[in-house]
């Protein structure tokens, strides 16, 4: 006859390693840092796009704004079901393609209206920028065993650096030309990484489906 112990946690909820994430505390922890890391950039790139007249800066922090939303769901999917993390992952994913299209909105209204980007301004601004982004992605790289939600959150970080390059090299030909299509090129190139990143975290969502039930996408469940 099994001692008493053993028979409650037999009866209990299973506390295996598979079931207890020993990790989600680790996990929490970054996610608040990078959230607010985005915030505070969020706020820099509207500032800065306000004041040096920027498609390109205003852009990326619309992507900030967009990235600190999905940290902030991202905390929130920790502690619940799988299923409900891929809707958290989907909503991620249909936020970065809207705001892809908002983004080329602005830049086709720039286009027509005019516009005067300060390229020094834009240079300091996503020097800074990229020394955050470069922060959040290491502190991500460092988590283990991340579901569809955090592989979403660090596809975000891994855009958002990429974008800063461009950013710097606009920033330049805008100092070399004193023109706004550099610009305006950028702000629609950081359009095109959101609908990429976007697209990609749908798609993870969906074989994360598949992965669950373990079938190949295509093939019938039994």
């Amino acid at each position: 006859m099994p001692k008493r112990g053993q028979e409650t946690l037999r009866e209990g909820p299973d506390l295996s390693e598979a079931n207890l994430d020993l990790g989600s505390a680790k996990k929490r922890r970054t996610l608040w840092i990078v959230l607010w890391l985005n915030v505070a950039i969020a706020v820099g790139f509207f500032t800065t796009g306000v004041f040096g007249d920027s498609s390109a800066l205003i852009a990326n922090g619309l992507d900030n704004t967009s990235d600190a939303i999905v940290y902030a769901l991202s905390l929130l999917a920790l502690s619940r079901s799988r299923s409900w993390k891929r809707i958290a992952a989907r909503f991620s994913g249909i936020m970065l393609l809207a705001f892809a299209g908002g983004v080329i909105v602005d830049a086709v209204r720039r286009f027509i209206e005019g516009s005067e980007p300060v390229g020094l301004i834009m240079m300091v601004m996503v020097a800074v920028a990229a020394v955050v982004n470069l922060l959040s992605l290491y502190l991500l790289k460092r988590l283990k065993n991340k579901d569809v939600n955090l592989r979403a959150a660090t596809t975000f970080s891994v855009n958002d650096f990429v974008s800063n390059g461009g950013i710097i090299l606009a920033g330049i030909a805008v100092l070399l030309t004193g023109a706004n299509w550099p610009d305006l090129v950028v702000g629609v190139a950081v359009a095109g990484i959101a609908v990429y990143g976007g697209v990609d975290i749908l798609r993870d969502a969906r074989l994360d489906v598949h992965d669950e039930r373990g079938t190949v996408h295509g093939e019938a469940r039994d």
